[in-house]
C-alpha cells in the first residue's frame, strides 16, 4: 500500500513540475503571470528544462530582459500582430535615478543573454522613433530562433550583439531605417521582409569578426519599403571584415544600384565580403554593383546552407 502511495506521490510532482513549464502572461490576470517580465523571472539559472511562455493579445510595455543562465525559454504569441512587446528607450537616453546616458545596448526593448531561446507570432517594437539608436531586440545568446515575428523600430532595431552567437530568423518582418540590421553574430534569415522606411541610409551594418566564416545570410528574402527609390544601400561594413550575403532574394526599388557603402574607408574594400546570388526584382543591378562586391557563382553560392553557417546547430521549430 506503501509503495501505492509513493507511486501517485511521485506522480502528482512529476505532474506539477510539467505544468511548471508551461505558463501564461495575461494582462487580465487569467494567466499565470500579468507582465512578461515576470514570467521571465520565474526561469531559474541553469535551466535546462524547455520553458514555454504562452502570451495572450495585448499591448506590454516593458523593459525587458532574460539572464545569462535563463536557458531554453520559448515565447509564444497568441498573434503576431496582436501580441506587442515594446518600449521606447535609445541611445543617450538618461533614464531616472541615473547621470549617465544609455549606449545602444542598454537602450534595447529587450534583451536576450540566455542560450537556446526561439520565440513564435510576437511582435518585439523600440517606439522611441528617430530620437536615437534604438533596439527593439538584442541577442547576446547563441542558437536563438524566431519565427513569424515582426521587429518593428527605426535606426538599429534588430542588434545581432553576440559575438560566435548564432542565430535563425524565419518568416520574420524586420523594418527600419539606418543599419536596422547589425551586429558581429551569425544569423540565417529565411523567407524574412525587410522593409526600409523613410530617412534612412543603409539596411545592414554587420560587425563579423576576421575569425568567423559567416556573418548575414538571407535566402529567399524581400526587400520592400517606402523610402524614395534607390536611398538605400543593402550593406556597409561596421568593422573590416564585416560578412552579408544575399541568395536569390526580391529587391525593391528602394535599392541603390550600387548596392553596397564601403563606409569611406579604402580598406573595407579589400576586407569585408559582400555578395549576391540570383537576386531579382528591379533593385537587382548586377552590372551596376560596387566593383568590390561580389556576384557569387552556383558553386560558390552553394557553400552557403544553415547547416554550414550555424557550425552544427540545426534549428528546428520548438515544441
Amino acid at each position: 500500500m506503501k509503495k501505492v502511495i509513493l507511486f501517485f506521490v511521485l506522480l502528482l510532482v512529476a505532474a506539477g513540475r510539467l505544468q511548471a513549464q508551461q505558463l501564461t502572461v495575461a494582462q487580465d490576470g487569467s494567466g499565470t503571470y500579468r507582465t512578461v517580465q515576470a514570467a521571465l523571472d520565474a526561469v531559474p539559472l541553469g535551466n535546462k528544462t524547455p520553458i514555454t511562455i504562452f502570451i495572450k493579445k495585448g499591448t506590454y510595455k516593458e523593459k525587458l530582459n532574460l539572464a545569462k543562465k535563463q536557458n531554453f525559454v520559448r515565447l509564444v504569441g497568441e498573434s503576431a500582430e496582436e501580441t506587442v512587446l515594446v518600449y521606447d528607450d535609445y541611445n543617450g537616453r538618461v533614464v531616472e535615478g541615473s547621470d549617465k546616458p544609455l549606449g545602444t545596448s542598454e537602450a534595447a526593448a529587450f534583451r536576450v543573454f540566455g542560450n537556446d531561446f526561439s520565440a513564435e507570432n510576437i511582435t518585439f517594437q523600440n517606439s522611441a522613433g528617430l530620437l536615437g539608436q534604438a533596439p527593439a531586440m538584442w541577442v547576446y545568446g547563441d542558437k536563438a530562433q524566431f519565427r513569424n515575428c515582426r521587429f518593428l523600430g527605426f535606426r538599429d532595431t534588430l542588434y545581432v550583439y553576440g559575438y560566435g552567437s548564432r542565430q535563425y530568423y524565419q518568416d520574420c518582418y524586420i523594418e527600419g531605417t539606418t543599419d536596422f540590421i547589425l551586429g558581429s553574430g551569425t544569423a540565417w534569415f529565411e523567407n524574412c521582409t525587410l522593409f526600409c522606411k523613410p530617412k534612412g541610409t543603409c539596411i545592414m551594418a554587420p560587425s563579423t569578426p576576421d575569425t568567423v566564416t559567416f556573418g548575414f545570410v538571407f535566402q529567399r528574402c524581400t526587400i520592400t519599403g517606402n523610402a524614395p527609390d534607390g536611398s538605400y544601400f543593402l550593406a556597409r561594413p561596421w568593422k573590416p571584415f564585416a560578412k552579408a550575403v544575399f541568395l536569390n532574394c526580391e529587391m525593391g526599388p528602394v535599392v541603390a544600384p550600387k548596392g553596397w557603402d564601403h563606409w569611406g574607408k579604402e580598406d573595407n574594400k579589400q576586407e569585408s565580403f559582400f555578395a549576391e546570388y540570383k537576386s531579382k526584382g528591379p533593385g537587382a543591378t548586377p552590372k551596376q554593383r560596387a566593383a568590390w562586391s561580389r556576384q557569387l557563382n552556383p558553386q560558390q553560392a552553394a557553400f552557403y546552407t544553415p547547416s554550414s553557417a550555424m557550425h552544427g546547430w540545426s534549428p528546428a521549430p520548438v515544441e
